[in-house]
């Protein structure tokens, strides 16, 4: 219908990275800043929340400025699988779940990262 907007792709997926990697970042960071607190409401060890955290801000930094952004991407994608065991298996939430807190969030990620994957970032990343 608007064959003019595909010379637009890559700003669109650097937005999409943007926007990706700072959900990211900004979750890792808050899990960094308590992560006794953010392991003890995940019902994770300390260790793994604070892994998990670094992981996150890192992935979220790699992911925006695209340096290799399909390896970022898979990162962030394996923890989200993660939420995803968690909230659907352990934890037996709903895809919207109590008060809108299903796994729809983590699914709304994955699908993110994956077209960040498969497009390798778009035109604009740093380290392909």
């Amino acid at each position: 219908m608007f064959p003019n907007l595909a010379h637009y792709t890559d700003y669109g997926l650097l937005f999409l990275r943007f926007m990706v990697g700072l959900v990211f970042f900004d979750s890792g960071y808050r899990d960094l800043k308590d992560p006794g607190t953010r392991a003890a409401s995940v019902g994770l060890p300390v260790p793994l929340t604070i892994f998990i955290g670094v992981a996150e801000v890192l992935g979220g930094i790699a992911v925006i400025i695209g340096v290799w952004p399909q390896l970022a991407a898979a990162g962030l994608i394996l923890i989200m699988l993660g939420a995803l065991q968690k909230k659907i298996f352990v934890w037996k939430t709903g895809f919207w779940g109590k008060d809108g807190l299903g796994w729809n969030y983590e699914l709304l990620l994955v699908s993110m990262l994956v077209v960040v994957a498969f497009t390798d970032g778009g035109r604009f990343v740093i380290v392909p």
